[in-house]
C-alpha cells in the first residue's frame, strides 16, 4: 500500500472517530441532561380573599382581602402532584349590604378576622408540564384543577377552628428548568357557621349544620415556587 493510500486511510479512520464522539456527545449526553426531573418544588405567593356567609351573600369580593401563602409540592409525574399550602389571610363583612336582614330593625353587623389554613390538595395538570424531550410531549404551561381536605382557625369574636374543603382552578408557567409561575383561584368550604363571628350565626333563623348554611371564602394568589432534589441523573434510572 502505497505512503499516499495509508494517509487518506487514517485520514478516513480519524474523520470516523471524530463523527462517532459527536454523535455519543448529541444524542447521548444531551438526553441524560434533559431527563433531570426533580422531585420537589418549594414556593410562596401573595394574593387577596373572598368571603360568602351571613354578612356577604352577594359579590364574592366586595370586602375583598388579604392572603400570604407557603406552599411545598411533590412532583409525581408531568400530570400529577400533591401540594401542602399553608395559608395566612385577612376576612371581612358587612351585613349592611345585605337587603334581606331579619329583623328589619336590627342594626348592620360587621366583622374582620385573620385566619389560618394548612391543607393537602391533589393537582392534576390537563398538559403534560415540563421542559424536556419532545417525545414526552412536554408543555411549559399547563392549567389544571385540584381539590383536597384542610383546617382553618380564626379570631373572629373568639378562636374558632373548622375543617375546610378547598378547590379550585389554575395556571403554571416554567420561568425555567427549575422556577415556575403560578395563579391559582380557590374557593374554601368551611363545616361552619361562626366563621364570621358568634354573633352572626344563624340570624335568619335557619339553623345551620355540617353541609348547611355554613361559610365560605376564597383565595387569588400569584405565586412562585423553585424545583429541587434531582430524580433522574442517569440514563435508564427513575425512583
Amino acid at each position: 500500500m502505497t505512503d499516499s493510500s495509508q494517509s487518506r486511510s487514517h485520514g478516513l479512520t480519524l474523520w470516523l472517530k471524530v463523527t462517532a464522539i459527536l454523535l455519543y456527545l448529541l444524542f447521548c449526553k444531551n438526553p441524560v441532561q434533559a431527563q433531570e426531573d426533580f422531585r420537589f418544588d418549594v414556593g410562596g405567593g401573595i394574593g387577596m380573599t373572598g368571603y360568602l356567609g351571613d354578612a356577604n351573600d352577594g359579590n364574592l369580593y366586595s370586602h375583598p382581602g388579604w392572603d400570604v401563602e407557603a406552599m411545598l409540592r411533590y412532583i409525581a409525574n408531568p400530570r400529577i402532584a400533591f401540594k401542602t399550602n399553608l395559608f395566612a389571610g385577612g376576612l371581612s363583612g358587612d351585613s349592611s349590604s345585605i337587603e334581606n336582614v331579619l329583623p328589619p330593625e336590627a342594626q348592620p353587623l360587621k366583622f374582620s378576622t385573620t385566619f389560618f389554613e394548612l391543607s393537602e390538595l391533589f393537582e392534576f395538570n390537563f398538559f403534560s408540564y415540563g421542559i424536556g424531550e419532545s417525545y414526552r410531549k412536554l408543555k411549559r404551561w399547563t392549567p389544571y384543577i385540584c381539590g383536597g381536605l384542610g383546617v382553618t382557625v380564626w379570631d373572629a369574636s373568639g378562636f374558632g377552628a373548622a375543617f375546610t374543603i378547598p378547590f379550585g382552578v389554575g395556571v403554571k408557567y416554567k420561568l425555567s428548568r427549575r422556577w415556575n409561575l403560578g395563579l391559582e383561584f380557590l374557593m374554601k368550604k368551611t363545616f361552619t357557621d361562626r366563621l364570621d363571628g358568634a354573633a352572626l350565626k344563624d340570624p335568619y333563623a335557619f339553623k345551620s349544620s355540617l353541609m348547611k348554611n355554613t361559610d365560605w371564602y376564597s383565595t387569588l394568589t400569584l405565586t412562585i415556587s423553585y424545583e429541587f432534589s434531582k430524580r433522574c441523573a442517569v440514563c435508564n434510572y427513575k425512583d
